[in-house]
C-alpha cells in the first residue's frame, strides 16, 4: 500500500476553508416566493482513512466533519496562499525510508493534533492551562492545524480559549472556517448563549458569515429546544446576502414546526415537494410530528406514504413517531402494522419504540399486546420508567388483569422504581373491583407511608370495595372522608355511591340516602323519593330530569342504569318504566328497540341488568299490543344481549338474561350459531303472548 505525502491527486482537491465555505456551494436559482431562498448542493471532501486515496462525497451541514489534509513537510504547502501543490507523490511502503517518510507526512501530525484536542477537552477552562497545551507545538502551528483542534473539541470554554490563541499567533486567510468550527463545539456542547456571542465577535473583527455560519447556530438552537431562537437565526440570512440551501430548509421546516408556526412549515414543505430539494428522514419525522400534535393523524399517513414515493427510507425516529400518533388516535391494528415494517426494515427498537408501543396498546386496551411488549424490555434489560409503569398498570385495572397488576407492581418495586399516587390509585382501583378489601386497605397504608394522600379516585375506588363486601359503615365513613380532606364529590364518586345502594340491603339503604344528599342534592333527592317513597305530588319524573340535565353526559347512563336498578331492588316496575322512557326521551339510550321487515329486535348490550329486565318488560307489553291491535309481528324475534363478560366477574349479561327467560318461560333460547343472541319464532312469540295474556288475566 503506498502514502500519500501530497494529498492533492486533482483539481478536486481543494484547501480545506473551500470546503467549509459558501463558495464551494451550487448558486442555481429558484424561484421561490414567501421570502424562502433556494437551495444548494454541498461537495465537500471526505478521507476514509489515513491510507486511502481522496474521495468525493456530499455531506449535511449538520454532521459534516472537517477532513484532514495529508500532507506533508515535504509537500510544497504555501501558508500565505493556503493551497497545496499538484504534485503528487507515490513511496513504495517495502522502501528502507518508508517509515521516515511517514513520520514526516501530515498522518503524523493529524494524530497529535487530535491529541491536543482531547487534552484541551478535559483541561481546566482558564487560559493558562489551555495555552500551555497548545505551546507544546512550539508556534509551528499551520492555519489548517487550528481548524483539525477545534474541530475534534467539544469543549465551548476551553475551544473558545483555543480560538484567542490562534488569533494571536496566526494570520488567517479564511477566519470564517476557523470561527465556523469553533460553533460547531458550541453546538456539541448546545450553548448557544456563547454561538451567539461568537458570532457578534465574527462581526466586530469583520468576518462575514457563510451559510455554514448561519446552519450551524439554526442547528444548535434546534438542539437546545429553542425553536423560536432558530427562526430569527433563519430570518436574519437575507440581510447577509445569503440564500439558505436545502439542508437549512429541512432544519427549519423543523423549526418552525416546533416554534408552533405550523403553516410556515407546511408552506415550506409544499415547496420542497414542487422544486429539486433534498428532503431527507429529519424533515418528513418533523412533518409527521407536526401532524401528530395536530391530531390530524391521516395527515400523518399522507406524509408517510408521500415519504416512501419519494423513496426515503423511513428511520427509527419517523417510525416512533408514527407508532406515537397511531397509538394516540387509538389505531392499534395500525400500530402493528409499522412496527412490523420497522422489524422488517432490520432497525433495532429503542427504547422510545417500546414506550410507544405501550402507551397505544394500553390505550386501546390490548392487553396481550402490552404485556408481551413489556415482557420484551424486561428480556433486554430496558428499564421502565414511573410513567410506563403507571400505563400498563392503569390498562390492567381497566381490563381485570389482576395477577399481572400484581405481578408487575412487585417488579416495579424491586426495579427500585417508587411508585407514585397514580400507581397506588391503579392498585387500589383493581383490588377494590374484586373486592378485596384487606389489599386495598394495605396499599392504601403503603401509600401512606410513601407520602401520597388520597385522591377522590382512590376514595371512590374504596366506597365501590367495601359496597362489594357489604361493608357499610366503612362505605359512610370514608364518604364523611372526602370532606374532611375538603375535596369535592365529582360525578363518577357520587355515581359509585348510587352503584353501592343497588347492592345494599334495604334495610341499611338509609345511611347512603344521606352520604348521597351531602354529595349532590338533586341526586339525593331522587334517591329519596324511591327509598322512603316520598312522592305523593307525583314529581318524581320531573326531579330526575333535573337530575340529568345537570350532570355530564359521560355519565348520565350511569346514573340512569343504577336508578332503574335501585327500582327493580325495590320492586318499583312502574318507577323503573318511568326511568327507561325518559333515557329514551333524552337520548341516553339509543336504538333499544329494531325492527326490519324480517325480524324484530331488543338490543340491550349497553344497559345494566335491572334496566334490561325493564327494556324487556316494555318490549313485551308492546309486542302483546300488536297482536291486539290485529298487526303481524315478523318471521323472527330476537334479544341481543352481547357475549362480553364482567371485567372482574365470570358473569355476563347473557348469564342473567338466560335464566330470567327460562323464569318466564319464554321461547327464546340462545342461537348456536349467533353468540349473545336469543331468538325466536312468529308463531312460538305469538303462543307464548297469549299464553300470557291469558294468565294475567286470570290473575286479575
Amino acid at each position: 500500500m503506498a502514502y500519500n505525502l501530497c494529498s492533492s491527486p486533482s483539481s478536486f482537491c481543494k484547501p480545506l476553508w473551500n470546503t467549509l465555505s459558501s463558495s464551494s456551494r451550487d448558486s442555481k436559482s429558484r424561484n421561490l416566493n414567501n421570502n424562502f431562498y433556494h437551495s444548494s448542493n454541498i461537495n465537500t471532501l471526505s478521507f476514509q482513512s489515513r491510507t486511502t486515496s481522496l474521495q468525493i462525497t456530499n455531506v449535511s451541514l449538520q454532521d459534516e466533519e472537517i477532513p484532514r489534509q495529508e500532507t506533508s513537510k515535504d509537500s510544497n504547502f504555501n501558508e500565505e496562499t493556503g493551497s497545496t501543490s499538484k504534485s503528487y507523490i507515490w513511496v513504495n511502503p517495502k522502501s528502507s525510508r518508508a517509515s521516515i517518510l511517514r513520520k514526516r507526512s501530515y498522518d503524523a501530525k493529524y494524530t497529535s493534533l487530535v491529541n491536543a484536542a482531547k487534552s484541551l477537552n478535559s483541561c481546566s477552562s482558564n487560559k493558562n492551562d489551555v495555552f500551555n497545551v497548545l505551546s507544546e507545538f512550539d508556534d509551528k502551528f499551520l492555519e489548517q492545524d487550528a481548524v483539525v483542534i477545534l474541530n475534534n473539541m467539544s469543549n465551548p470554554d476551553t475551544a473558545l480559549l483555543a480560538l484567542k490563541f490562534f488569533q494571536e499567533r496566526l494570520k488567517f486567510h479564511r477566519e470564517v472556517v476557523v470561527y465556523n468550527v469553533t460553533l460547531k463545539v458550541c453546538r456539541k456542547g448546545r450553548d448557544l448563549d456563547k454561538a451567539e456571542k461568537l458570532f457578534e465577535e465574527m462581526l466586530e473583527r469583520g468576518v462575514k458569515p457563510d451559510n455554514f455560519t448561519f446552519s450551524t447556530i439554526i442547528s444548535c438552537a434546534r438542539l437546545c429546544n429553542l425553536a423560536d431562537r432558530a427562526v430569527e437565526w433563519f430570518e436574519k440570512m437575507p440581510s447577509f446576502g445569503l440564500e439558505p440551501d436545502d439542508v437549512t430548509f429541512s432544519t427549519m421546516i423543523d423549526s418552525y414546526g416546533r416554534a408552533g408556526k405550523v403553516e410556515k412549515a407546511l408552506s415550506l414543505y409544499d415547496r420542497a415537494r414542487t422544486g429539486e430539494w433534498r428532503i431527507d428522514a429529519t424533515t418528513f419525522s418533523t412533518l409527521i410530528r407536526i401532524y401528530k400534535v395536530a391530531g390530524d393523524f391521516d395527515g400523518c399517513l399522507n406524509v408517510y406514504e408521500e415519504m416512501k414515493a419519494l423513496g426515503v427510507k423511513p428511520n427509527l425516529v419517523v417510525y416512533n413517531i408514527l407508532l406515537d400518533a397511531m397509538g394516540r388516535a387509538r389505531r392499534p391494528w395500525q400500530v402493528k402494522k409499522f412496527y412490523q415494517d420497522l422489524i422488517d426494515s432490520e432497525l433495532s427498537p429503542s427504547f422510545a419504540t417500546y414506550a410507544a408501543l405501550l402507551h397505544a396498546y394500553g390505550r386501546a386496551r390490548y392487553g396481550d399486546d402490552a404485556i408481551q411488549i413489556y415482557r420484551e424490555m424486561k428480556e433486554k434489560g430496558l428499564e421502565l420508567n414511573v410513567v410506563l409503569y403507571n400505563s400498563i398498570l392503569a390498562m390492567c385495572a381497566d381490563l381485570g388483569y389482576v395477577d399481572k397488576a400484581v405481578e408487575i407492581f412487585e417488579d416495579m418495586k424491586s426495579s427500585g422504581i417508587k411508585p407514585d399516587s397514580w400507581t397506588f390509585s391503579s392498585m387500589i382501583t383493581i383490588f377494590s373491583c374484586c373486592g378485596k378489601v384487606s389489599d386495598s386497605e394495605n396499599t392504601l397504608n403503603e401509600m401512606f407511608e410513601a407520602g401520597f394522600q388520597p385522591n377522590i379516585f382512590i376514595l371512590t375506588s374504596l366506597i365501590q370495595c367495601y359496597g362489594k363486601a357489604q361493608r357499610i359503615d366503612d362505605v359512610v365513613m370514608t364518604s364523611n372522608r372526602i370532606f374532611e380532606l375538603v375535596i369535592t364529590p365529582d360525578d363518577r364518586f357520587c355515581g359509585c355511591l348510587l352503584n353501592v345502594m343497588t347492592q345494599t340491603p334495604n334495610e341499611e339503604l338509609g345511611k347512603l340516602v344521606k352520604c348521597v344528599e351531602r354529595a349532590n342534592q338533586k341526586l339525593g333527592y331522587v334517591v329519596k323519593l324511591l327509598v322512603e317513597e316520598q312522592d305523593i305530588e307525583g314529581n318524581f319524573k320531573n326531579e330526575a330530569t333535573d337530575l340529568f340535565d345537570s350532570i355530564g353526559t359521560e355519565v348520565k347512563k350511569a346514573y340512569c342504569n343504577c336508578l332503574i336498578d335501585l327500582c327493580v331492588k325495590l320492586n318499583m316496575m312502574e318507577r323503573a318504566c318511568e326511568l327507561l322512557e325518559l333515557g329514551l326521551k333524552l337520548e341516553i339510550y339509543n336504538d333499544i328497540m329494531s325492527r326490519t321487515s324480517t325480524q324484530w329486535s331488543l338490543n340491550l348490550k349497553s344497559l345494566s341488568p335491572g334496566a334490561a329486565l325493564t327494556a324487556l318488560h316494555i318490549w313485551m307489553n308492546d309486542l302483546s299490543k300488536v297482536l291486539e291491535a290485529g298487526e303481524q309481528l315478523p318471521p323472527l324475534l330476537g334479544i341481543n344481549t352481547g357475549h362480553g363478560k364482567h371485567k372482574y366477574s365470570e358473569k355476563g349479561l347473557a348469564n342473567v338474561f338466560e335464566s330470567h327467560l327460562k323464569e318466564l318461560n319464554s321461547p327464546f333460547h340462545e342461537a348456536p350459531d349467533k353468540v349473545g343472541w336469543f331468538l325466536t319464532t312468529k308463531v312460538a312469540a305469538e303462543s307464548w303472548l297469549e299464553s300470557r295474556k291469558s294468565t294475567d288475566a286470570v290473575a286479575a
